[in-house]
């Protein structure tokens, strides 16, 4: 059974969503990311990034980290800081619902979980296995149920794939998730018939170019928006850029701040 601080921090994050506030998460991958996202003003939750996380270790995206190693990382993070923190597990590591319990003991209080487009009924079997798991612990869990329609069918019909994302989806919501991830660079007209398909707060994205703006998408009805491995490879590519000015003569940029 989870304690006091989980059960609060769970409950904080499932209001976070369902609040007509669009919720902005950027992800993290480490203590020292979390910490420095977390001290920004504005930022009412953290969300890792299990791509992140994965190339920090050395491993390649898609359940190649062993799965204690994630854990072992999620888990930091969510003792390093006071926010509510959901985490990126993939689509479980073979066992979805004893990963959640086990992210949950180690103070998780919501996560993305993919569908890969296993058959509809096995997935939301698991969205089902996974929210008995979080009632067991005693948490409002925010399971973030992921669909790789359009992740899985860039090169079929788009509207059949927006269709499957809308049957997938309401499938996962009337298994007991709160909230449904559909990862794409959607349009508005797509973004509006996965919220009316959903409802609103119900649906949650990925904040990439070329999807409508997050005043627009707080407009639709949206939940949360989120940025996946992007914010380490913004850092990344600040690191590199001053690797670059120093072999041209140069050296820290005047704008650095001091952080840790």
């Amino acid at each position: 059974m989870a304690d006091d601080k989980t059960r609060d921090k769970a409950s904080t994050l499932l209001r976070l969503h369902q609040a007509p506030e669009l919720l902005t998460v950027v992800n993290v991958w480490d203590v020292i990311s979390a910490r420095t996202v977390a001290a920004v003003d504005g930022t009412t939750a953290l969300a890792t990034a299990s791509h992140s996380i994965a190339a920090t270790y050395g491993y390649d995206d898609g359940e190649n980290i062993p799965v204690d190693l994630m854990l072992e990382m999620a888990g930091r993070i969510a003792a390093s800081t006071d926010l509510p923190v959901t985490a990126d597990l993939e689509g479980g590591y073979g066992d979805p619902a004893e990963t959640v319990r086990r992210a949950i003991g180690l103070g998780i209080v919501g996560a993305n979980i993919e569908d890969q487009m296993r058959p509809l009924a096995e997935a939301a079997g698991n969205v089902e296995k996974i929210m008995k798991a979080a009632e067991q612990e005693g948490v409002d869990f925010v399971l973030n149920a992921r669909t790789d329609a359009f992740v899985k069918g860039r090169d079929r019909d788009q509207g059949e794939v927006l269709a499957d994302a809308v049957e997938r989806g309401k499938a996962f919501l009337e298994a007991g998730a709160p909230v449904v991830f559909v990862p794409a660079r959607l349009d508005e007209a797509q973004v509006s018939t996965l919220v009316e398909a959903f409802g609103p707060q119900r649906l949650t994205m990925i904040g990439i170019p070329g999807v409508p703006s997050l005043a627009r998408l707080q407009e639709l009805g949206v939940a949360r928006v989120s940025y996946g491995p992007m914010s380490q490879n913004v850092a990344l590519t600040a690191l590199q850029e001053l690797v670059e000015d120093v072999h041209r003569g140069g050296g820290v940029p005047s704008t650095m701040r001091i952080l840790n």
